[in-house]
């Protein structure tokens, strides 16, 4: 009992951080699953929690989707994260966690690069990044850190961001929960844990909404850069300790 309320407790601070940010529940939540109920398990049950996360984020900046930019992601975006769930199981996790990690972080001199030089992305290019991040959203757990530049660049903040990313992940992460019950790794007693993990989620994210609207867009930009470091730190850590 004193398990489930310590991982309900930390589901709730990671809804709000991510109800922030736009990513980062995975990040904080993973550990605390592994530990409580083992990798083997901790993985659904992220995925059917990460539903309901991203869900909560749509649901409460329902008026701002960019329904363009959210089909244009996720048409590509889908079938990737299918491909990338079945592939899963064949490749060595250390040496992504690696490649991701650096990637995290690489991203946070890009991003105000990019910024710097008011690069922006097409509609079609959206497309290509929903493919290639669709992809590694199968393979991998947590893949927000690489969605958000993606979105950003395409022009959208705030609100409007946090809601496409969320709606774009949710079709997402529905692929990978029904390729994992396929493949027989969601039995009822982990989906239902993974209901309970994403009740506290989505609970923290319409908490997190309050701090968003007061929030200035430089404060919002230096929350994204600070999670883009922990996260790709917290993954070269699990790579070298899982190794």
């Amino acid at each position: 009992m004193t398990a489930y309320l310590f991982v309900l407790a930390v589901g709730l601070a990671a809804g709000m951080i991510s109800g922030v940010i736009g990513t980062g529940s995975s990040i904080m939540l993973l550990p605390v699953l592994v530990y409580n109920f083992g990798p083997k398990q901790a993985v659904p049950i992220m995925a059917v929690a990460a539903v309901m996360a991203n869900l909560s984020r749509v649901l409460a900046w329902w008026r701002v989707v960019d329904w363009r930019a959210f089909a244009a992601y996720s048409i590509t975006g889908v079938p990737a994260a299918i491909l990338g769930a079945r592939t899963l199981l064949t490749l060595p996790a250390h040496w992504i966690d690696i490649g991701l990690g650096l990637f995290f972080i690489a991203m946070v001199p890009v991003r105000h690069w990019l910024k710097r030089h008011n690069f922006k992305l097409a509609l079609w290019q959206l497309a290509i990044c929903g493919g290639v991040i669709g992809y590694l959203t199968g393979i991998v757990l947590s893949t927000g850190p690489l969605s958000v530049p993606a979105f950003t660049a395409y022009g959208l903040t705030k609100g409007a961001f946090l809601s496409t990313e969320a709606a774009s992940s949710l079709v997402l992460y529905v692929g990978k929960v029904l390729t994992f019950r396929e493949m027989g790794a969601m039995p009822l007693s982990v989906f239902l844990q993974g209901l309970l993990v994403g009740g506290s989620l989505m609970a923290g994210t319409f908490i997190g909404k309050a701090f968003v609207m007061k929030m200035s867009e430089r404060h919002h930009q230096r929350l994204l850069d600070a999670l883009l470091i922990v996260s790709g730190l917290s993954l070269l850590w699990a790579a070298i300790h899982d190794h």
